[in-house]
């Protein structure tokens, strides 16, 4: 996943969490939001690889001709990106999801979920969005199955939180053995943590 303000690289997980990461130090009183305009949205589902590039332009067009369509587009989309923030975290705090945002996730559900076909390409059966991508916000079908497939899964109990002390907040899918990852990347929070250890140990040390 990429924060588009500062170019981080992160690993990348399952869709729908990926999508959750697009607010940056989501856990913060400070956080920063990746997804400030639609075509910022679109670039998303571009680099997801939902949408092809000339998807990607089709819809900036129909975005174009219609900008009150995608701005409520885009405030949905973080209405669902919210949403999925709380379930996934109430998750990791063993604690029951609130009905409010269990509502906005079934509700695009039972949108964009009956637009979805099987088809067969060369021997291989596939999925297909009938219409693929007619509507503005039409893209977050693929991050709804996501959703709807983790949060029914096993693999729900694997999901963690960035254990960083300034509020980075990034979700993940810990594939550890034991269960043991504590941070977004070692490269990242976590080397900051083992610095600030080391820290604090030198000075009671001193």
């Amino acid at each position: 996943m990429r924060y588009y303000e500062d170019e981080m690289i992160l690993d990348e997980g399952p869709l729908c969490l990926d999508f959750a990461n697009t607010l940056a130090w989501h856990a913060s009183q400070n956080p920063i939001e990746n997804l400030v305009d639609y075509p910022t949205l679109v670039k998303w589902a571009v680099d997801k690889k939902i949408l092809l590039p000339e998807e990607g332009e089709e819809l900036l067009a129909a975005a174009q001709n219609d900008t009150q369509a995608a701005s409520e587009a885009l405030q949905e989309a973080i209405k669902l990106r919210e949403a999925l923030y709380r379930v996934f975290t109430a998750a990791i705090d063993k604690r029951d999801a609130e009905p409010a945002d269990l509502e906005i996730i079934g509700t695009w559900s039972a949108r964009l979920l009956p637009r979805r076909k099987l088809y067969t390409e060369n021997g291989d059966l596939k999925w297909h969005w009938t219409p693929p991508h007619s509507n503005l916000d039409a893209m977050l079908a693929p991050v709804i199955v996501s959703a709807l497939n983790l949060v029914t899964a096993p693999e729900l109990h694997r999901v963690g939180q960035c254990a960083d002390d300034r509020g980075c907040g990034w979700l993940f899918l810990d594939l550890s053995r034991n269960r043991s990852r504590q941070w977004c990347s070692m490269e990242g929070c976590g080397n900051r943590a083992k610095a600030k250890r080391h820290y604090q140990r030198a000075r009671q040390t001193a």
